[in-house]
């Protein structure tokens, strides 16, 4: 059995520019998504929250099934998490986006939580080559 061996065992290759795109769009389009989350989840109490929960977790998911890595979830949380993390910071001026309520903290804690879940559970291909297709 002559196979390339394990995926951590290969060295580390750049991904193609098309693939970087694909990620930059990802991180680009979690960063929309955190920002309407946020601005979604106060207002209309407690399906705002469920509403941009599911909207955070489609596109985890969705980008995880488009990459068919997990890279394709991280992309988007990590968009998503830099725009919830500068809203939550107070101005000079005083003013802020979120407030210290219940839903706030649901809505952080679990768009994280929803981010950890997306990624673990990823769809990954099965190696191009048949010597080490998994399953024989």
């Amino acid at each position: 059995m002559t196979g390339r061996g394990s995926l951590l065992a290969q060295p580390l290759r750049p991904p193609s520019a098309g693939r970087a795109a694909g990620y930059l769009g990802l991180l680009l389009l979690g960063a929309v998504t955190g920002a309407a989350g946020s601005l979604v989840q106060a207002g209309w109490f407690p399906g705002g929250l469920l509403l941009a929960l599911a909207g955070a977790a489609g596109l985890f998911l969705g980008g995880a099934r488009l990459a068919r890595s997990r890279g394709g979830a991280v992309a988007p949380a990590a968009g998503w998490m830099v725009a919830v993390i500068l809203l939550t910071t107070a101005r000079p001026e005083g003013d802020f986006l979120f407030g210290a309520g219940g839903g706030s903290y649901l809505f952080l804690l679990g768009g994280m939580a929803l981010a950890v879940i997306c990624a673990t559970l990823a769809p990954l291909g099965q190696p191009a080559d048949q010597d080490v297709r998994l399953g024989k």
